[in-house]
């Protein structure tokens, strides 16, 4: 299913490339070596995707680009099994969840189609005055140059796809550097898209397991788009070697809030809630972390989470009726066990949960009434915790859902029109939902952080208007007069 050594896929020749050895994150079998980049290589691979971008006779043509496209899609189609198994095993998500983000990823090819398809310029007005008179003035799209793209681990698919294949639909030459725990899924992806008719200097997919080698990548001035998921104390530092005039895209976490007002069906909601707070072990940038719940309601929904969250199935991911699976590496699973403990300390009361249930797996915890000074309330967890809190007033809500560095997305449960409005003006978000839980997504929407969250916006569409810029065209001549 995985391939025994996931190599580099770049015309230049790695010698003697250093190998590191992929695990299961579920029961900790080696299942694959993983092929790495020399520093020595690094200015080579930046001058494949450089000629390449600048070789205009051998460029892909926008007919060409769609057809790669097209048929990226129809085999991504007719492997998706392939790669829902591959997603589940090396990343641990479990398969039902696999499966989804297989055909998110179909659609999100799909939308790199349509996107290109839908791109153009604009005329800009002339011959409105005497200096403008006898001119006609219009701008044309054109790709910005060589895109490196490091990426991350939970969704080694979806995120793979919209990273690299917007610079397929833009025209950009694309290096991508797939997460160490992870690369398997890019490796068979990016194979896929040579299939599909990319020629292989316009998508390099490259490991590293050295920071200095990254550190030279991302400073180099032949990079002219820099796109990043990951942990913001890594992206903001890698945001600090970009050479300048390279711009980026920064997507890191944070920590999701949902506020439920009072009135609010506790039944209907609870399914989504338990979902965007567990789903693939709380491993997502927003994922919910706090629910703030009108007083009145606190007690009931406790009860109610506890007895849902009772019945979720940790497990094998390859399992179809896991709910849960591993965290990505066992000391992920020792970190949220301590921050847990320390919140427990502080005098968090424990609803459910709260322990180790294997060296890779956590049990899916629910606090109550953490205090606002506990690392748990302010920090992003990442990890099966789900903390609750009560509010009184809808001003103090808010003010306990806001956080002073991270802001991404939020929600609000409510009946109440003038309170979900009320919440979208005040709540610090990027995005904010109205009952809808926070991990919501879908691939044409924009998606991103500010403050600590990130910088840029994310989505199929938004990440290819990133990669183009307008160049404009003035034609003088004395016959144009309208």
């Amino acid at each position: 299913m995985i391939s025994k050594k996931i190599k580099n896929i770049t015309p230049v020749k790695i010698h003697n490339p250093k190998t590191v050895d992929l695990y299961s994150p579920w029961d900790l079998k080696k299942i694959a070596k993983i092929e790495c980049i020399n520093k020595d290589n690094v200015d080579q691979i930046l001058d494949v995707s450089n000629n390449a971008f600048l070789n205009r006779e051998k460029f892909l043509s926008k007919i060409e680009r769609i057809k790669i496209l097209k048929k990226s899609k129809n085999l991504l189609l007719k492997n998706s099994k392939k790669f829902a198994e591959i997603i589940a095993f090396e990343g641990g998500k479990p398969l039902k969840d696999s499966k989804i983000e297989v055909a998110r990823a179909i659609n999100g090819i799909e939308l790199c189609v349509e996107v290109l398809k839908k791109s153009h310029g604009t005329e800009i007005p002339m011959n409105l005055n005497s200096a403008s008179s006898n001119k006609i003035a219009f701008t044309r799209k054109f790709p910005i140059g060589t895109v490196l793209a490091i990426s991350a681990f939970n969704h080694p698919l979806n995120l793979i796809i919209h990273q690299v294949c917007p610079a397929v639909a833009a025209g950009c030459p694309i290096i991508i550097k797939p997460a160490l725990d992870t690369p398997a899924t890019c490796y068979e992806f990016i194979k896929l898209l040579m299939e599909a008719g990319l020629p292989k200097e316009f998508c390099q997919m490259i490991n590293i397991d050295n920071h200095a080698i990254t550190h030279k990548l991302v400073s180099d001035p032949r990079i002219s788009f820099f796109s990043f998921i990951g942990s913001a104390k890594v992206g903001w530092k890698l945001k600090s070697m970009l050479s300048p005039g390279t711009k980026c895209a920064m997507e890191h976490g944070g920590v999701g809030s949902v506020i439920i007002d009072k009135g609010t069906n506790l039944k209907k909601i609870l399914p989504s809630i338990l979902k965007g707070a567990f789903y693939h072990a709380g491993q997502v940038c927003v994922s919910i972390q706090k629910v703030i719940i009108h007083k009145d309601l606190v007690d009931q929904f406790t009860s109610m989470l506890r007895d849902s969250v009772k019945k979720v199935k940790i497990g094998d991911p390859r399992d179809i009726n896991t709910d849960v699976g591993p965290l990505i590496r066992p000391s992920e699973v020792t970190r949220v066990d301590k921050v847990v403990k320390r919140a427990i300390k502080d005098g968090a009361e424990l609803i459910c949960g709260g322990a180790i249930k294997s060296k890779t797996t956590y049990e899916c915890t629910v606090l109550k009434d953490p205090k606002e000074t506990s690392e748990i309330s302010k920090c992003e967890i990442f990890g099966p915790v789900l903390s609750i809190y009560s509010y009184s007033l809808i001003d103090d809500a808010i003010s306990m859902a806001n956080h002073k560095e991270y802001s991404f997305q939020s929600s609000i449960y409510t009946k109440n029109i003038d309170v979900a409005m009320l919440c979208f003006e005040r709540l610090e978000a990027k995005s904010v939902f109205v009952n809808e839980q926070t991990a919501f997504r879908v691939d044409w929407m924009p998606f991103g952080g500010i403050k600590n969250s990130g910088e840029g916006v994310g989505g199929i569409e938004y990440s290819f208007s990133d990669l183009l810029y307008d160049k404009l065209m003035i034609i003088d001549s004395k016959n144009i007069t309208l």
